[in-house]
């Protein structure tokens, strides 16, 4: 049985995470907002449905994690995704860019103060 309080702390990790509020987790994953609202107060325990669509919305959740805590949240995978299996979350009313919006360069800041820097160039 999941210990609801536990998966809540959990459900909040992931929140923060992908700096998402309970109604756009809700929007991405298709549930109704209701839903989040329940479990996170802990009126309600999360069904398989909830889980399953929560998983396939984000790959970076561990199934073991989020129901028992073990493990590590985001998943460390074996290999970099391919580009076809990347994932990045939109937020509702977020613009998505343009063709002339093209991305340049992106730099991934880690809380241990180490960075990646990827440019979009490929000269470079």
């Amino acid at each position: 049985m999941i210990n609801t309080t536990e998966f809540n702390t959990r459900l909040k990790i992931i929140l923060k995470y992908y700096d998402l509020s309970a109604s756009a987790f809700a929007e991405i994953i298709k549930v109704q907002r209701s839903s989040i609202s329940h479990i996170l107060s802990g009126r309600n325990n999360p069904s398989l449905e909830f889980i399953t669509k929560m998983l396939t919305a984000f790959p970076d959740i561990d199934l073991t994690w989020i129901l028992s805590g073990v493990g590590e949240f985001p998943k460390k995978t074996t290999s970099p995704p391919s580009k076809t299996e990347t994932f990045i979350p939109v937020k509702p009313n977020s613009s998505i860019p343009k063709q002339e919006d093209a991305i340049e360069r992106i730099v991934i800041f880690y809380r241990n103060g180490s960075f990646k820097d990827y440019s979009m160039d490929p000269s470079k």
